[in-house]
């Protein structure tokens, strides 16, 4: 039996809970307030609510509002409100129209009612447009549909959000909620390069659901996201958002959501919403995998054990609160410990689009991903996708890298997007003819067939470091997986990835392995094994590795210092380096450290475990 405290008792992190205009409406009626909150408060710690007052052309009136928020005041916890400007969500998630009067009017309506009853408020996810009625075809005239909505959008946050709220509320903060979609933000309206500065802060999506629905998005980004909005105005970053999405995959799925949004040393974490905490019932024939039972990081069984009250009573769990409730106690003993995030760091100019969403299944591959809208400096890797080809001076910037010793990998994308231009570098080619590979020689088998684009060089002006085939092995045919051209001091390297890059998963280890030693030269480690595992580095030698794979799995961390132990936090276990072995042809070949220290870990099902370098 576990004991559920007080709300407030995090140590590293405020845990809070959305409410849509639907349930706050609905909590005129205290009789019902009181019985839902009641199933929320004995499973789960909450230390914040967020009361929406606008959803679908809802406006919750103020003495609901006011009624509600005394409610949650009374219980000792901070109270916030919350927008959606959406008209009709069933209908495509039907948006505000920002050029009609009548809809811009509304708009300013919603902001005034909802400063007079709050000091700090967000706008949830939708606070984009992708109305195309006649009057905004009319508006747009000659601009693009990107460039249009963004100056749109940009311009009627201020005049029509935050001017009208501080008017009415000088004291009120406005957040804006940026959702998980972002490589397609400015297409809709948002504008990363100026509104985490125009806003008060930013909120961030770190919903990644089941990448098998409709965005497809790699379990990965509930880290990357917000490492990456952290870079856009660092500080400003207010905290991760994650909902009930991918629950159907085993609670595992939903409790690493939290756990990922949180390693990321996210602030906050705000659980949407209130109906899905209330009403998504445990049902362990979904929700429990065949996978527990086994010691696994999330443990279906410890969590549906009978929770004991404050009061002395008990209580058993029965809604998503709980799940929650169990994996943020569990992080909350990980994250105090952790120091800033590192990782490669990837380049990705304002409003960029190519290799979309690439780099979280990068991520998924073992490769720590931290993403930057300015070029970065002082690295000895940077990573370019075909995004960097929105910089019209980045061969200049490629220039100076390589110049000062540093290396720079290349996505196949990018290369394909500026051959051209690149060629004052290395004469490479990326045409429209494409190979159907699954044999790496050396570096093993894959036991799908793989397409990937034909890069093509010049002989002995660049270097195949991994080649592909079908079969490359006693057959005649080959194409580079992983390329080599020198340059000054430094190395350009293209890493050929796949035309799906799901089947980045279906590459050997062998090729895997390669990628992340050419790739994290700025972290002092990397991993060797399969994909659909992650390593999270942080800059006081701590790290953390987790497996999404759903049997148990063995890979070898590779610290590139020689030390002789690492400390297993979560086992309290300390795990001795490997013997030493004969340097390879291609470790030579490669020149990497002289001297690397290798350790042997194992990982349970969709489970992390928690290090430090000693």
């Amino acid at each position: 039996m576990t004991l559920l405290s007080q709300a407030g008792n995090y140590k590293n992190y405020k845990v809070s809970v959305y409410v849509r205009a639907y349930e706050v409406e609905k909590m005129k009626d205290l009789n019902w307030l009181d019985s839902t909150w009641t199933i929320i408060s004995n499973q789960i710690k909450i230390d914040k609510i967020y009361l929406e007052t606008h959803r679908d052309l809802l406006i919750v009136p103020d003495e609901t509002l006011e009624q509600a928020k005394q409610y949650f005041l009374d219980k000792g916890m901070e109270v916030g409100g919350g927008i959606t400007y959406t008209i009709d969500e069933s209908n495509n998630f039907e948006t505000f129209c920002y050029s009609n009067p009548e809809h811009r009017e509304i708009v300013q309506q919603i902001a005034e009612h909802t400063a007079r009853h709050f000091d700090d408020f967000i706008l949830d996810d939708f606070f984009f447009t992708s109305c195309k009625s006649d009057i905004e075809i009319e508006a747009k005239g000659d601009m693009s549909w990107t460039e249009y909505r963004t100056k749109l959008m940009t311009k009627a946050g201020k005049e029509l959000v935050l001017d009208p709220a501080k008017k009415v509320n000088p004291n009120v903060k406005v957040i804006i909620k940026y959702p998980n979609w972002y490589d397609h933000f400015q297409g809709l309206g948002f504008d990363l390069q100026n509104g985490p500065h125009l806003f008060d802060g930013v909120w961030t999506g770190t919903e990644t659901r089941d990448p098998s629905s409709a965005q497809h998005l790699q379990n990965y980004l509930s880290f990357n996201i917000i490492r990456y909005f952290d870079n856009l105005r660092p500080g400003y970053n207010f905290g991760g958002w994650v909902d009930a999405g991918g629950s159907n995959m085993g609670m595992d799925r939903y409790a690493e959501q939290l756990w990922l949004t949180m390693f990321a040393k996210a602030p906050e974490i705000m659980l949407f919403a209130y109906n899905q905490l209330t009403g998504v019932q445990l049902r362990p024939e979904i929700h429990r995998k065949q996978w527990q039972g086994t010691g696994t990081s999330f443990d279906y069984d410890e969590m549906m054990k009978p929770v004991q009250l404050p009061d002395g009573k008990t209580v058993t769990p029965s809604t998503l609160a709980r799940v929650a409730g169990v994996a943020l106690e569990q992080a909350d003993e990980v994250v105090g410990q952790l120091g800033k995030p590192i990782g490669i760091k990837s380049y990705k100019p304002y409003h960029s689009l190519g290799d979309d969403f690439l780099q979280n299944y990068l991520g998924m591959i073992g490769l720590p991903m931290d993403m930057y809208s300015e070029f970065p400096e002082d690295q000895k890797v940077i990573l370019l996708t075909e995004q960097a080809k929105y910089d019209s001076d980045i061969v200049s910037k490629m220039k100076k890298q390589l110049q000062k010793g540093g290396d720079i990998v290349i996505t196949s994308g990018l290369l394909k997007a500026i051959q051209n231009d690149i060629a004052d570098i290395v004469e490479l080619r990326a045409g429209d003819k494409d190979a159907l590979v699954n044999d790496f020689g050396f570096f093993g088998k894959a036991e799908k067939d793989i397409l990937i684009t034909q890069v093509q060089y010049q002989t002995n002006d660049a270097w195949e470091i991994v080649s592909a085939g079908r079969p490359l092995t006693n057959g005649v045919s080959g194409y580079p997986m992983l390329l080599r051209g020198q340059y000054s001091k430094g190395n350009l390297y293209v890493i050929t990835i796949p035309n799906d890059f799901g089947n980045l998963y279906d590459l050997p280890d062998g090729v895997l392995n390669v990628f992340r030693q050419v790739m994290s030269k700025d972290l002092g480690m990397y991993i060797e094994g399969p994909a659909k595992v992650s390593l999270f580095v942080y800059d006081n030698n701590t790290f953390i590795i987790e497996s999404f794979l759903d049997e148990p799995v063995t890979i070898q961390l590779v610290s590139t210092e020689d030390i002789s132990t690492i400390s297993d936090i979560s086992e309290r276990v300390t795990i001795e380096k490997l013997p030493e072995e004969t340097p390879s042809f291609f470790s030579r070949r490669m020149r990497g450290p002289e001297k690397t220290s290798k350790f042997r870990v194992t990982l349970m099902p969709h489970s992390y475990r928690f290090f430090k370098k000693n």
